[in-house]
């Protein structure tokens, strides 16, 4: 292999225009930064003149060279650079000069295309843009840059849409225009299609209208938490949508109507208070996974006890908190067995004895009704999205916040699609 081989393949240089000496690396400082510096000539015979578009002839002539100085990929941990020597060219007739451009950088810029392509992978994990500057040396700006125009070059679609879709909301930058910016994805393959900094029913009303009546008339299911505007968004932009409310958010509103009758009975009755306090979690525990055979010392009785006794004492208190208790276990299991009979009977025959906190929340049921048949008929939840939310607070807290929401957006794409395809290649491998 030549030396300028060797010294291609070690750069990853494409272009087999650019050639080396023997003595082509120095070690220098560059910004007072002990740094290594290729030297390297970029020549060959243009087709035409790059003003005119007049074809090569004799008219066109060697006009000496220019030297540029590339930023390259770091070389062994010292940042490296490439003192690229680029013919010139003169075209008698336009009478203009021209300088030879290389697949290695873009017209008019000194940032090479390998570290481009290192930042976009850099920023497509989890770390702060200021770290990555700082590896790959350049400013902080740059890879700015680089994510906006990632993010430019994949437009979206406006003819089509899953047939399932998630919507939910999450706290974006304090410069978007509503307080809670809207997230929707692919159910299926939990794919983020896009992010709408308005969750408010107009703004979104006016963005899904962009999509074709083919298109929305597609969407089968939407699975939802339990946000009203959403659901008049779906009666009126997608007809043929069936509303699914999220799995985890009809169990939440169960679990903090009995949370509110617990405090509440908590803090009258003083005397049962710490054993209240203490145990809070065992009363939203699911009934079957309270342990009755394994016994512990409780400081609150000072004896030993199990799981399954200590539910019992704190309902046998009070006839309310135990109808309460009961209805939530109900409606719990109803969920997660998905018998619908079940859950249409906790509904349909309540207890006269249910706090008035569950009592507000079984009205929001009732109303819901047809909602959480789909959603107990259906195997669709919002878990993949809440996921994605999670992934957003990690990127938001590692960055220490965003003040503009296209950069916040244009970097949870970037992560997210990265991410879905290397979890894609990852099955297809199994």
């Amino acid at each position: 292999m030549s030396h300028t081989n060797c010294i291609s393949t070690l750069l990853d240089l494409k272009d087999k225009n650019i050639t080396f000496s023997k003595n082509c690396i120095q070690e220098t400082q560059i910004k007072n930064v002990r740094s290594k510096l290729i030297l390297g000539t970029l020549s060959f015979q243009p087709t035409h003149c790059y003003h005119c578009g007049h074809s090569f002839d004799s008219n066109i002539i060697k006009h000496g060279f220019k030297t540029s100085r590339i930023k390259l990929v770091k070389i062994s941990g010292f940042d490296a650079y490439l003192d690229l020597k680029k013919q010139r060219y003169k075209c008698r007739h336009c009478d203009r000069t021209f300088t030879l451009e290389t697949s290695l950088v873009n017209p008019n810029c000194f940032i090479s295309t390998p570290v481009k392509q290192a930042i976009f992978l850099e920023a497509s994990h989890k770390k702060s843009e200021t770290d990555i500057a700082r590896e790959l040396n350049v400013s902080h700006s740059t890879v700015n840059r680089v994510i906006h125009s990632s993010y430019e070059e994949q437009p979206l679609p406006f003819n089509s849409l899953p047939k399932v879709l998630c919507f939910d909301e999450f706290k974006s930058v304090k410069s978007a225009e509503g307080a809670m910016s809207f997230i929707f994805c692919d159910a299926s393959n939990g794919k983020l299609i896009d992010i709408v900094e308005d969750r408010r029913l107009s703004t979104l009303r006016t963005y899904f209208m962009r999509f074709s009546k083919a298109a929305r008339e597609g969407v089968t299911h939407v699975v939802i938490d339990m946000y009203a505007p959403y659901m008049t968004l779906i009666k009126e932009v997608f007809p043929k949508a069936k509303i699914v409310l999220d799995k985890f958010h009809i169990v939440q509103l169960v679990s903090r109507a009995l949370n509110k009758t617990r405090i509440r009975f908590m803090n009258q009755n003083k005397e049962f208070y710490n054993k209240f306090k203490h145990y809070w979690r065992l009363l939203l525990k699911a009934q079957e996974d309270l342990n009755a055979t394994h016994y512990f010392y409780s400081n609150c009785f000072k004896k030993m006890i199990s799981q399954q006794e200590i539910i019992d004492f704190l309902l046998a208190l009070d006839p309310e908190l135990k109808e309460t208790y009961d209805f939530y276990q109900t409606v719990q299991q109803a969920i997660k067995l998905r018998n619908l009979e079940i859950f249409h009977h906790a509904i349909q025959h309540p207890s006269d004895l249910l706090s008035h906190e569950m009592k507000t929340a079984l009205k929001t049921l009732t109303h819901y009704q047809d909602y959480v048949k789909n959603t107990i008929e259906t195997p669709y939840t919002n878990g993949v999205l809440e996921g994605i939310n999670n992934n957003i607070k990690v990127i938001k807290r590692i960055a220490f916040g965003y003040r503009s929401f296209y950069h916040f957006k244009a970097r949870i794409l970037i992560i997210h699609k990265y991410t879905f395809e290397q979890k894609k290649k990852r099955n297809q491998a199994v």
